[in-house]
């Protein structure tokens, strides 16, 4: 999987404007180095993932607030930027690949997801949404349309259940482990102007700033539109569901659809 030809290929395409994680590895030096250091990074990863081991430093994350709107001693007024290791980086980028090609070809993934997935998009889903809800109103009926937003939902998902699930889609088990251990033990820390928190440990989520964290919500969530009667269209944690409505039934429907969607929080 992690031949230095490709590891090399994915040194010269990091921006070398980004900022380097905990390990301050730079991604401009990566990148002006790419064709010396590619081979001992090959090995460097093929280690890590035939045994299982990840390298402290890769579960570490600075985080950086970015201010949004609104009065600026509000903590909640800010938007939490990750920054991980860049070496790491490259490595999941690898494994994000590879887990998608296998994804794709044996059609596990549910077609109702446009985030983060190849030739979907926001655009994607509401053009799909759009033509939907414009032939019910076409044809006399009204439509009935639920948005959700989970709250902090990447940050929620629980290891143990994620490990799991992960082994349901037939991944290989060396992935299922390595990935394990990648969510395990995790820490990050705040910076402001210069200066550091203490490292504050992280329990549960997938690792936001990382390559992977967002193709481990979606494994999480795939299941989700086999308890939904009614349509659906999801952009990663951004869910819809609507209904047709055509009699005081599809109502009812749409109603246990949103009881199936808490239960399945729960469970």
């Amino acid at each position: 999987m992690f031949e230095p030809e490709i590891v090399l290929e994915k040194l010269r395409q990091l921006k070398s404007d980004k900022s380097p994680g905990p390990d301050g590895m730079h991604p401009l030096l990566l990148n002006r180095c790419a064709e010396v250091v590619a081979e001992p990074l090959a090995y460097i990863f093929q280690k890590s993932f035939d045994t299982g081991q990840v390298p402290t430093d890769w579960k570490s994350a600075n985080v950086a607030p970015i201010f949004k709107k609104g009065s600026r001693t509000d903590p909640g007024n800010y938007r939490p930027v990750s920054l991980t290791s860049v070496p790491s980086k490259v490595m999941e980028s690898i494994i994000r690949d590879d887990t998608v090609s296998f994804l794709e070809s044996s059609k596990k993934l549910n077609r109702y997801q446009h985030g983060f997935t190849r030739k979907r998009s926001c655009l994607t889903n509401l053009l799909e949404s759009l033509e939907v809800w414009t032939q019910a109103l076409d044809e006399g009926y009204g439509v009935d349309v639920i948005f959700l937003d989970y709250r902090k939902a990447f940050d929620s998902v629980p290891h143990k259940r994620l490990r799991e699930k992960l082994r349901t889609f037939g991944l290989n088990e060396k992935l299922v482990a390595w990935t394990a251990e990648f969510l395990k033990d995790r820490k990050m820390r705040v910076r402001v102007n210069g200066s550091f928190s203490n490292w504050a440990e992280v329990f549960s989520g997938v690792p936001q700033g990382s390559v992977l964290g967002p193709l481990l919500f979606l494994l999480f969530v795939n299941d989700l539109p086999n308890v939904i009667k009614s349509h659906i269209r999801m952009f990663a944690d951004d869910t819809k569901i609507w209904r047709t409505i055509k009699d005081d039934t599809d109502s009812i429907w749409l109603q246990q659809d949103l009881d199936n969607m808490e239960s399945w929080c729960q469970e």
